[in-house]
């Protein structure tokens, strides 16, 4: 499965699956075979920063 092209769905369905299903952004990664900086640079260029406290993009 490759991840949505939108930001905003990326940063929803990213954070949908750090919390129901991984603990972590690194595990998330890891299970779908996706770049881990892919996903911080893409949501980073919408004001989006990850919180390794709370396992989401805020």
């Amino acid at each position: 499965m490759s991840l949505p092209k939108d930001r905003m769905i990326l940063l929803s369905y990213v954070n949908t699956q750090l919390r129901d299903n991984y603990s972590s952004l690194d595990g998330l990664c890891t299970a779908l075979g996706e770049s881990k900086e892919g996903i911080i640079k893409a949501l980073a260029e919408i004001g989006y920063v990850y919180s390794k406290e709370q396992n989401a993009f805020k």
